[in-house]
């Protein structure tokens, strides 16, 4: 692509979209002297429940804190097993730990970066007591296959949504359909809330204890203890975690969730233009979407076919990089990890799917702030490197 040009400002791999109305939301909530978990995070988690359709839910100060509540509240622990995807972020797999369970993997469909039910099963031993689903890149796993074994086996549920809030499978939103569901508002993610996430289910014992373990175990919360109507007076019911999320938190995920459509459809917009321009490409694989459902587009991963190209992955970010662009890679699977291999005695070679999915994949930028224009420049610059370094027949 000889009429390639380089822009002179780099374009940040993800940039969050924070308006007017968040910020004065944030100030008001710095001139009410409540800034710390409070009537805010109430709003925010009863307008979550709403959106999703969910009976409960818990604001916290990481989605990572969720999964870790999620499991807890259910009663797992030391001599437990629970099942999770190996291509996801650690936090999937280090908040079994946490509970003092064991993490056991499982390889991925080889289309979408999805839990393979298929291989699901034969991982369940007399140990197992739950599966944790990651719904990868805002993509919903098969929840019928995986909800059919879980209730086959008498296993909890735990969804990993990080990426996945506007997420649907098969007319239900993610949120609706297993035990528990865990989003993520973290900077990057298709709202923030700067760190934060809730959790959400429709049990409402494992709600309250979930709660209840969120804030240090105490039998009320900050908000009850020094609110006009609210005691002193608390129990310590379990040793809790500092989990909660604050009200400057939730000052800006009320406006966030407000805008969630309009990110969306920006998203969308991308994801199709990205579609469009790579889709002849034999160097580019796009995203395989099914057609259960609707994608969130979280992320954006191409895979670089390798037959095609004179250079590997590392090479072609390094492109990237040098035009400007800035890119990441999702993820580096769990069992390649020193931690997973030197404890667990996981080794490359052990999920051949996920492994060969890494070895080509590149997430490109894919957020709301980005204009179009920022979208062309990606295009072409990923279509000047296939072409610099594509294969001559």
């Amino acid at each position: 692509m000889n009429n390639f040009r380089k822009r002179d400002d780099f374009l940040p791999y993800a940039l969050p979209t924070i308006g007017q109305q968040e910020i004065d939301e944030v100030v008001d909530t710095l001139k009410s002297g409540w800034i710390s978990k409070g009537p805010k995070t109430d709003k925010l988690e009863k307008k979550f429940c709403e959106f999703i359709g969910c009976k409960n839910a818990i604001a916290l100060n990481s989605c990572t804190a969720g999964l870790h509540l999620a499991l807890l509240s259910a009663g797992i622990g030391s001599g437990d097993e629970v099942i999770t995807s190996t291509l996801t972020f650690a936090s999937s797999a280090n908040t079994i730990i946490h509970t003092g369970a064991r993490p056991v993997l499982v390889d991925v469909d080889p289309l979408t970066g999805n839990m393979d039910p298929n291989k699901l099963e034969e991982k369940i031993t007399d140990r197992t007591k739950a599966i944790v689903p990651v719904h990868y890149a805002g993509q919903a796993c098969d929840m019928d296959d995986i909800m059919y074994i879980a209730k086959r086996h008498n296993l909890f549920v735990s969804e990993d949504a990080a990426h996945a809030l506007y997420t649907t499978y098969r007319g239900k939103n993610i949120g609706t359909i297993g035990n528990t569901t865990s989003f993520s508002f973290y900077a990057t993610k298709n709202i923030t809330t700067g760190e934060g996430g809730m959790l959400v289910t429709d049990d409402d014992e494992l709600a309250e204890r979930a709660r209840v373990m969120s804030l240090h175990g105490m039998s009320r919360n900050a908000w009850n203890r020094y609110s006009d109507t609210g005691s002193w007076y608390y129990e310590v019911e379990y040793p809790g975690y500092k989990y909660n999320m604050t009200d400057i938190q939730a000052s800006l995920g009320l406006h966030q969730l407000d805008r969630l459509e309009e990110f969306q459809k920006r998203r969308e917009l991308y994801a199709r233009m990205y579609n469009d321009a790579f889709g002849d490409m034999d160097a580019i694989e796009v995203p395989y979407v099914k057609n259960y459902g609707r994608h969130a587009w979280h992320l954006y991963v191409i895979r670089i076919n390798e037959d095609s190209l004179n250079i590997d992955r590392n090479a072609f970010i390094e492109e990237l990089k040098a035009r400007n662009i800035g890119v990441s890679v999702h993820f580096i699977p769990i069992h390649l990890h020193p931690y997973y291999r030197d404890r667990y005695g996981y080794k490359a070679g052990d999920f051949p799917v996920a492994e060969d999915i890494y070895r080509r994949i590149i997430s490109l930028p894919l957020y709301p702030k980005m204009t179009q224009e920022d979208v062309c420049y990606v295009i072409d610059a990923v279509r000047d490197i296939a072409e610099k370094y594509g294969k001559r027949a």
